[in-house]
């Protein structure tokens, strides 16, 4: 039920984000600096608010309620886009539409592992994210259809989008059980949320993660590296997100079963492996036609390996009534991390250039998990 709902709503998100560049720099005319400024908002606030909607679902013994707190807020802002056309108020919905997200990502996550467990966690959590990656995958084709078809496109595919949004609110209220149960021995106020910064399996594996992710290149400086590279025509440089979706799709329940069956820790690892892989391939590889496809199978098998995984790892080692709250902790330190990566990914791309730039990334990686290895294999389930 919460993958039906992660699809809805993720049809409704990615169709809003497919076109928001565009929208935003071509149909308003806002500069690439103004436009930066609220990329930055846009993921920044979701990470930040994470802790936050992950304390309060424990707290209120109430993983529902914040979820679909957090859906029906995002759902909301989708036809607001409808009303802003300047810098100021759009900034203002895009915040509170990832306020959204960030209230319902522990929450949902949650409430997949109470639902579940270890022996089948990983399969729980590779079935939520292949539905969830299938949202990914029709929301960009929806939003194409309504441009093709729509007078006024961009107004069109804002209030579509809110109406699927809304949909998934209802599914969540209506199909998705809860999980409130008797009180816990320990209440999940803030000094019980702080022991868990106390717990060396946890602190190795958001230490790891975060680790990780700050030497992990975007997707969105991932496919300008590959279309350079490759030479592609900038016509088939909307296709590449979807060659990673569809990869993602297809392993995203094979990886949850085998990180079942031999350990989160060996899965984890070797999606960061295959990552390895696809940058190296991307720097040394012959430009030929089979160059993106290639890397777009490894850049999806990495997601497969560790998107679902690093959750259910987390659920392995914290308490039922501080789920939320430790995976928003992991979460969040992930997030952040990523964010810092693409700042500087940035920067480093406007000063040394993509190839440079792309080779001091992969010794960084491989740097980050020759550190990561011996941390998650000696702390983690």
């Amino acid at each position: 039920a919460l993958g039906a709902v992660s699809l809805v709503t993720d049809v409704s998100s990615e169709m809003v984000t497919a076109v928001l560049p565009l929208y935003l720099v071509a149909g308003l005319g806002l500069s690439p600096l103004g436009f930066g400024v609220l990329d930055g908002l846009y993921n920044g606030v979701s990470a930040l608010v994470q802790l936050l909607g992950g304390h309060l679902a424990d707290r209120a013994r109430n993983h529902k309620l914040l979820a679909a707190l957090g859906y029906g807020l995002s759902a909301l802002c989708k036809p607001l886009l409808l009303l802003t056309h300047t810098l100021t108020p759009l900034g203002a919905v895009l915040a509170l539409e990832r306020t959204g997200k960030g209230l319902r990502t522990a929450p949902r996550d949650a409430l997949i592992s109470l639902n579940s467990t270890p022996h089948n966690r990983g399969r729980a959590f590779g079935v939520h994210r292949a539905l969830d990656t299938t949202g990914a995958l029709l929301g960009p084709l929806t939003a194409y259809l309504i441009l093709r078809a729509a007078t006024d496109g961009y107004d069109a595919v804002f209030g579509v989008s809110g109406c699927i949004a809304a949909l998934g609110v209802l599914l969540l209220l209506l199909f998705v059980p809860g999980t409130r149960g008797p009180a816990p021995q320990h209440p999940a106020d803030l000094r019980a949320a702080l022991t868990l910064l106390r717990d060396r399996r946890l602190r190795a594996l958001t230490g790891a993660a975060a680790l990780l992710a700050l030497t992990t290149v975007s997707d969105s400086f991932l496919y300008l590296m590959l279309q350079k590279r490759a030479d592609l025509d900038t016509r088939w440089f909307p296709l590449l997100p979807l060659g990673t979706a569809t990869v993602f799709l297809l392993l995203a329940v094979p990886a949850g079963l085998l990180a079942d069956r031999i350990g989160r820790t060996p899965v984890f690892l070797t999606g960061h492996a295959l990552l390895l892989a696809g940058y190296t391939l991307l720097l040394a590889g012959p430009a030929t036609p089979a160059l993106p496809c290639l890397v777009l199978t490894l850049h999806g098998a990495f997601y497969a390996a560790t998107d679902g995984v690093l959750p259910a790892a987390v659920a392995d080692t914290v308490p039922e009534h501080l789920r939320g709250t430790g995976l928003a902790l992991t979460g969040t330190a992930q997030a952040l991390a990523r964010f810092l990566c693409s700042l500087g990914i940035g920067a480093a791309w406007t000063a040394y250039g993509p190839h440079t730039t792309l080779t001091a990334a992969t010794a960084a990686l491989t740097l980050a998990a020759a550190i990561a290895t011996p941390l998650l294999r000696g702390r983690t389930p």
